[in-house]
């Protein structure tokens, strides 16, 4: 199945700091690509999977689950752990959910966490008619291209399958119930005007989570894919900063 433009993933052999990046629901790693890019000319070692089910049809994500999705980025940060020393884990919307789940269930493994607008509820009233609805409508409306920035889009699918909706809520439940576990370092950058996800998501991350190491950025300027928007810059400085941060401190550590 031809891929959609931009959908390619990105694998970049750098330095012995990698970094993995988990796009959204319906998306694909265009959404993320600016910012892959930007991390491997600093020399990191830098992996953007496509997801399951992404980047081709719609039709193609109606037949798989969370649990594909969250196998694809599992084996991805395996791999980048042969290859490196330390590996942070990046998402945004529901692939900040997917690094938060990393995190959980990875523990040392994963150095640090930046999560932009991520994903941790679903919509009451959808989510309540969502076992019955999918076997009676196969598709919504899209959610892709909230973004403010003039003349950008992102590519994704014009229709969600309700199948594959079902199942992400189901993944955003069992992700809320793992946060305690997460006790790396976080970055979390969300927009204040969300159309996608609110930004008491965020809120709820932050007061679920165990980590000591929290730093919280408001993105004044961008919708949900901040990632493509006006704050894109200060999300790739900002996280490149927080990794650097951390790997300096790791190496000072193990230096003394």
């Amino acid at each position: 199945m031809p891929l959609l433009p931009g959908a390619e993933p990105l694998r970049h052999d750098g330095g012995e700091v990698g970094v993995l990046l988990c796009h959204g629901f319906t998306g694909c790693p265009q959404s993320m690509r600016p910012w892959a890019e930007y991390l491997a000319e600093r020399d990191l070692t830098v992996s953007l999977p496509l997801l399951p089910g992404h980047g081709t049809r719609w039709q193609d994500l109606a037949v798989t689950g969370w649990q594909d999705w969250y196998a694809a980025v599992d084996l991805e940060l395996r791999a980048l752990r042969e290859r490196c020393g330390q590996v942070f884990v990046c998402g945004l919307s529901m692939g900040g959910a997917l690094a938060l789940r990393l995190a959980a269930r990875h523990g040392e493994a994963v150095a640090g966490v930046v999560a932009v607008n991520p994903a941790m509820t679903f919509p009451r009233l959808q989510g309540c008619a969502l076992p019955v609805l999918r076997h009676l409508l196969p598709t919504t409306r899209s959610i892709t291209g909230d973004i403010a920035r003039e003349g950008v889009e992102e590519v994704g699918y014009d229709r969600v399958p309700l199948h594959a909706a079902h199942s992400l809520r189901n993944l955003l439940r069992v992700v809320r119930g793992e946060l305690p576990r997460v006790t790396q370092p976080l970055l979390l950058l969300h927009s204040r005007v969300d159309h996608v996800v609110p930004p008491s998501d965020s809120a709820l991350v932050l007061d679920a989570v165990s980590s000591r190491d929290v730093t919280e950025t408001v993105l004044e300027r961008s919708l949900h894919v901040a990632t493509l928007d006006h704050d894109a810059e200060r999300i790739f400085a900002d996280s490149y900063g927080f990794i650097t941060r951390l790997t300096a401190r790791k190496t000072a550590r193990d230096g003394a």
